[in-house]
């Protein structure tokens, strides 16, 4: 709730807003489809009569319920739980505010904001030293959540994986302060390096207190991926590290479709269904298809799941989400969510071409292209962007994809003239 209200402070001063900064197109681009996605489940709450619910995919159940009861049907929504549903919608707040701030009030400086992520993410490493520094871990009070990834270093996440791809994004920041110059000052370049590498020691040390094959699996594409900012551009070795990077991904992706569902994603015990993957992801594609075209609702999944488990395997042990956001949202959402996702994808894939090729992006930008594509790559195992703390950063990605530093918004020092002195 602070979170959300914070971020509708944030909206309201960037809706206020009456100065002449103009975002760019890629930026303007990516709040249309934000402003649609929001439009798509607002519809999905608007009660509809009886004669038209009923006919909507997946609602049979729901009908016969009625008559069953002897109740005349009353006019519903699309969406199966609309109360979830305007939970999700309030979910996207701080996102949407973190990306007004920073291509709609640009008052945000890229190291900042690395400096924020970083002191998260050491903040998150400490207290998952202190969650293993016991052999009991439940009964721990290092650990935020009474269901949680127990014996796992979580830091402030439920799940594991999730503080995995937060120590994963923060590489590729960490490569970006090794690269960018500060100043003519060597000793502060110096002590900024060492700072640097210092910190990237520790989060690869996190990493491994972590122990989930999403930190592990993802931290060595995305580490060839980062050594492209740090090396220079007619470097013999940048080839090699692409090659690296490409092939290291491909063995992630593997690694992470052939790995377990087993974490806080679920109840409290691991049995019978919930554990295979595969029959979770068969049981979400019979449910994305019956649900069509419209789709059980933003946030339903948990509940609609509930419709189609076997009755041998009703425990105390539930699915929370798909343990694939693209395919949950195809579930949630349907045609239309399928159809903004590849809006989305197309869009991103554009901005890191950008973020690569242009010379007015900087390395803030190329980092930010790696972090959130760790991010979607993660996303095809598990629900990292359900987490308000990974959907701030990701978004956090798009606004430095796509604002370019102003030629008049460098560091001051930066902007010292250089003396010279000349000998006759």
């Amino acid at each position: 709730m602070a979170l959300q209200l914070a971020g509708l402070a944030i909206l309201a001063w960037a809706v206020a807003d009456r100065s002449n900064r103009t975002m760019s197109a890629a930026a303007r681009q990516l709040f249309i489809l934000a402003a649609v996605a929001v439009a798509v489940v607002a519809l999905q709450l608007v009660p509809l009569p009886a004669s038209v619910w009923t006919h909507l995919g997946g609602r049979e159940d729901v009908a016969r319920g009625f008559e069953v009861l002897g109740l005349e049907k009353p006019s519903l929504p699309a969406s199966l739980t609309p109360y979830a549903s305007l939970d999700s919608l309030l979910a996207l707040i701080p996102p949407l505010a973190m990306f007004a701030a920073i291509v709609r009030l640009r008052a945000y400086r890229a190291a900042w904001l690395t400096a924020a992520l970083l002191l998260g993410t050491i903040a998150g490493i400490v207290l998952g030293v202190l969650q293993l520094s016991s052999s009991d871990y439940s009964a721990l009070p290092w650990y935020p959540y009474p269901t949680s990834s127990f014996g796992v270093a979580t830091g402030f996440f439920a799940n594991g994986n999730h503080m995995a791809i937060l120590l994963v994004v923060t590489l590729p920041f960490l490569a970006t302060l090794l690269a960018s110059p500060h100043g003519s000052n060597r000793q502060l370049n110096a002590a900024i390096s060492t700072l640097s590498l210092t910190i990237a020691i520790v989060v690869l040390i996190g990493i491994g207190l972590n122990r989930t094959v999403a930190g592990i699996a993802l931290a060595f594409p995305v580490l060839a991926a980062s050594a492209l900012i740090v090396l220079p551009s007619r470097s013999s070795w940048r080839r090699i590290a692409r090659a690296g990077a490409g092939l290291l991904l491909v063995g992630a992706i593997g690694g992470l479709a052939m790995s377990s569902t087993t974490g806080a994603g679920r109840g409290p015990d691991v049995g019978g269904m919930v554990q295979s993957r595969q029959e979770m992801l068969q049981t979400s594609i019979r449910m994305m298809r019956d649900f069509m075209p419209v789709g059980s609702g933003f946030g339903s999944y948990r509940q609609a799941y509930q419709l189609y488990e076997p009755r041998d395997y009703v425990t105390d042990t539930y699915v929370i989400h798909a343990h694939d956001d693209y395919l949950e949202i195809a579930v949630e959402l349907g045609v239309a969510g399928m159809l903004l996702m590849t809006a989305f994808l197309a869009w991103w894939i554009h901005a890191v071409r950008r973020a690569w090729r242009e010379a007015d992006a900087d390395a803030y930008a190329k980092a930010a292209s790696i972090a959130s594509a760790a991010i979607l790559v993660h996303s095809l195992f598990d629900f990292p962007l359900r987490t308000a703390a990974i959907a701030v950063v990701f978004v956090m990605c798009l606004g430095l994809l796509v604002q370019r530093r102003a030629p008049g918004a460098r560091e001051r020092n930066q902007l010292w003239p250089t003396r010279h002195v000349v000998v006759h």
